[in-house]
């Protein structure tokens, strides 16, 4: 018997906006907490179940007085303003502890907390798994690192996402940075680049959200590491402009292949496991 939940998505952009949709669609009720939110439809133009948004900042403990009661589930997914120590603790370790102290967690069952494979750091192209040790190379990394631990240390059920780099209609980022020749890759050694369709990583929440006996953490990844030089020379040839020249790797988030079997052996399937494949849809329109 499908129960209905009462779910808040801290932070909810694009990630938990496409997770929202989904959900909404399963009959569940959704909240979603972002600073701005957008401006609901006028009720004559829908008849379908709508977002109930909650103006608020995760920085601002004062902001968050109206929160919604008999909150089953929590997908905590926001985004820093900037990218430093400062901002990254307020948000992913600030935020939360914001937000458990203003919510009635009397009915909270379980938190999704979504993450980034940045945690793991250098390794030199070798795969790397949920168990493989962290050693972030940057800011972003150590603070979600941080995050994830006091995470477990709550008493409530959670899971931990480890996402690769999101692309899709709404983070076209980097077809952008080719097309305007601001990309560089290495040619003279092998350094991945590990995506991930917004649409798989919303579904994957959505999946992880439901299962009933969650590893504590996962991996969110296709099934399709590539050579950096090999996916943007591909992207490059797809859009009909000039290849990046010889540079630099990406800073900060090291050389690895990230493995998703734990995810898919949890009964998750990806609608696009090729990131080629998924660009290429992405390239050809209209948006997924």
């Amino acid at each position: 018997m499908n129960t209905t939940k009462h779910i808040l998505i801290a932070g909810c952009g694009d990630l938990g906006l496409r997770a929202a949709h989904l959900l909404l669609q399963q009959g569940h009720v959704v909240y979603g907490l972002r600073r701005n939110p957008p401006k609901p439809p006028i009720p004559a133009q829908t008849t379908s179940p709508q977002i109930q948004w909650i103006q608020a900042d995760l920085c601002q403990p004062d902001s968050m007085q109206a929160l919604p009661e008999k909150i089953s589930d929590i997908i905590y997914c926001p985004t820093p303003p900037q990218r430093t120590v400062n901002a990254y603790r307020a948000i992913f370790i600030q935020g939360l502890n914001h937000l458990l102290d203003t919510l009635d967690t009397t009915w909270l069952q379980r938190i999704v907390f979504i993450s980034s494979s940045s945690v793991y750091g250098e390794h030199h192209g070798n795969w790397v798994d949920e168990n493989t040790p962290l050693l972030p190379l940057e800011v972003n990394g150590r603070v979600l690192q941080e995050a994830e631990q006091q995470l477990h240390t709550l008493p409530y059920k959670s899971i931990v996402l480890r996402l690769s780099g999101l692309y899709g209609p709404e983070k076209q980022q980097l077809l952008a940075r080719i097309r305007a020749g601001q990309t560089r890759v290495p040619r003279h050694e092998t350094h991945y680049a590990n995506r991930i369709h917004l649409e798989d990583a919303a579904a994957a929440i959505v999946h992880c959200l439901h299962l009933p006996q969650p590893a504590p953490c996962y991996l969110v990844s296709d099934n399709s590491p590539l050579p950096i030089d090999e996916l943007y020379d591909w992207l490059a040839n797809a859009m009909r402009v000039p290849c990046p020249p010889e540079g630099a790797p990406p800073a900060g988030i090291g050389n690895k292949r990230l493995s998703n079997a734990l995810l898919l052996e949890s009964g998750f399937r990806l609608r696009w496991p090729d990131t080629k494949q998924g660009y290429l849809a992405l390239l050809k329109g209209p948006p997924i």
